[in-house]
């Protein structure tokens, strides 16, 4: 049997702007943008090639908005997707890698560069470079 994680709700402030954060800035696709209620609102947005969406709103979760770290992305090129994040206006982090004595810059080996950023409210993402053949996990 396969366990699947499909989505990962988001605790934001307001949504109209991490809508847009996440859709105009990152190019995520927004799935689904429904008033349920007039207390529940669900807009789920999925990363390009991504099997796992995200899924922010009204009503949704009790979690203070900005509390999330660490949510990961994966990319095959790290470079590319800096470019990509700056001229969004993204305010990305320069490439870093870990090595012996912690986080260092520039890009590092196979799983070992990346890129980091926050959306408005402050959750906290990690881009990784992930060798285009994944089967190397």
């Amino acid at each position: 049997m396969d366990w699947t994680l499909e989505v990962v709700v988001l605790p934001v402030s307001d949504v109209d702007r991490a809508k847009a954060f996440y859709s105009e800035q990152l190019g995520f696709a927004v799935d689904v943008d429904r008033r349920m209620s007039e207390k529940v609102r669900v807009v789920q947005l999925t990363p390009p090639g991504s099997g796992c969406s995200i899924t922010i709103g009204e009503g949704l979760t009790p979690v203070a908005p900005g509390t999330y770290q660490g949510l990961q992305l994966c990319v095959s090129d790290i470079r590319a997707a800096h470019s990509q994040l700056a001229a969004g206006g993204v305010d990305v982090s320069e490439i870093f890698h870990f090595g012996e004595n912690g986080q260092q810059p520039g890009p590092g080996g196979p799983w070992n560069s990346f890129v980091s950023f926050n959306d408005p409210d402050g959750n906290g993402w990690v881009v990784q470079e992930a060798p285009a053949d994944r089967s190397q996990r």
